[in-house]
């Protein structure tokens, strides 16, 4: 694996949100109680993952390729928020209300912002 500083040399942008990652993740941690919404985006998709960091389990997962939103048209940021809601939906069918929320070092803008908005609107909490 590349180290941060190797990285910087290949992809700039890509090694200042590998820095922000870690110091993001020195201090989010998922419980039992309170797991982590780990966010993830590509330039053509976004995923959201409910994970528990003691048991190191994937508890929810939602995305754009999932059944339920993968046929249908919508833009980047409809199609964020309705992430939100569908990692929200499943999260709260195995009795998960609160969350912390973990953006992954992206920016807390733009489709990060709207997939937090759409779960908040559904219930959950962080």
């Amino acid at each position: 694996m590349l180290s941060i500083k190797n990285l910087r040399k290949r992809n700039p942008k890509v090694a200042a949100r590998m820095r922000r990652k870690v110091t993001i993740r020195k201090r989010v941690r998922g419980t039992t109680e309170r797991p982590r919404l780990a966010v993830f985006k590509s330039a053509r998709h976004i995923y959201a993952q409910v994970i528990d960091d003691t048991s190191g389990r994937t508890l929810v997962a939602a995305s754009t390729l999932d059944k339920e939103l993968r046929g249908k048209k919508m833009k980047k940021m409809e199609a964020a928020k309705a992430v939100g809601a569908l990692v929200a939906e499943r999260s709260k069918a195995k009795n998960l209300g609160a969350v912390v929320f973990d953006r992954n070092g992206f920016l807390y803008h733009g489709r990060v912002k709207s997939l937090a908005d759409g779960a908040r609107e559904k219930g959950l909490s962080f």
